[in-house]
């Protein structure tokens, strides 16, 4: 489907040079002489690769549909993530590097949606949270809850997250798989 290059917005998946670019970041510009265009970070989806390019609302760019299906994760095998199809129960591969820092996450049995385009899988969304539990951490000092300081913290799976001084050994907290930010102390 083809838009104009004014229409872009963040998470559109266009094809561009060949190849499949995620819109990372937009800034509409309106110099004093000229026409407006649209000035567009773009990621590519097959190599990572970064570009910065203008739109002009007169140009067309083809935006691209992605396929996304529910998959469930099933383990992890040398460089590589298998997951199973919800509906066909059909088993693919994917290599880690693909999900990238993010791959820490995943958890046994966890809900994912794998896009592709093509048949090809290009991206793997993982839930926007997670629940962990914090393996490691320092103790709180008396006085120190007073202000708003964060500690650093381990959790289960290996990652360092600020955590706030009052969560201790043992506890399960909410973190945000996008960021790997604190969220709020698991219920």
């Amino acid at each position: 489907m083809k838009i104009n290059g004014n229409e872009i917005r963040p998470g559109n998946v266009v094809q561009h040079q060949d190849s499949l670019w995620v819109a990372v970041k937009i800034n509409a510009v309106k110099p004093g002489k000229g026409p407006a265009y649209a000035q567009v970070e773009l990621k590519n989806l097959l190599d990572g690769r970064k570009l910065n390019e203008r739109f002009r609302a007169s140009e067309t760019v083809e935006r691209v549909r992605l396929e996304q299906r529910d998959h469930t994760y099933l383990y992890e095998e040398g460089d590589m993530v298998v997951f199973m199809d919800g509906e066909s129960f059909e088993q693919i591969s994917i290599p880690k590097d693909m999900i990238g820092d993010r791959a820490a996450f995943l958890q046994d049995g966890m809900q994912v949606v794998v896009e592709s385009h093509e048949g090809k899988a290009i991206g793997v969304q993982l839930p926007e949270q997670v629940v962990l539990e914090i393996t490691e951490t320092e103790p709180t000092v008396k006085g120190q809850t007073a202000s708003s300081s964060y500690k650093p913290s381990i959790v289960e799976n290996g990652l360092r997250v600020m955590v706030p001084p009052y969560i201790t050994v043992g506890e399960k907290i909410i973190v945000n798989t996008e960021t790997i930010e604190f969220v709020k102390r698991a219920d």
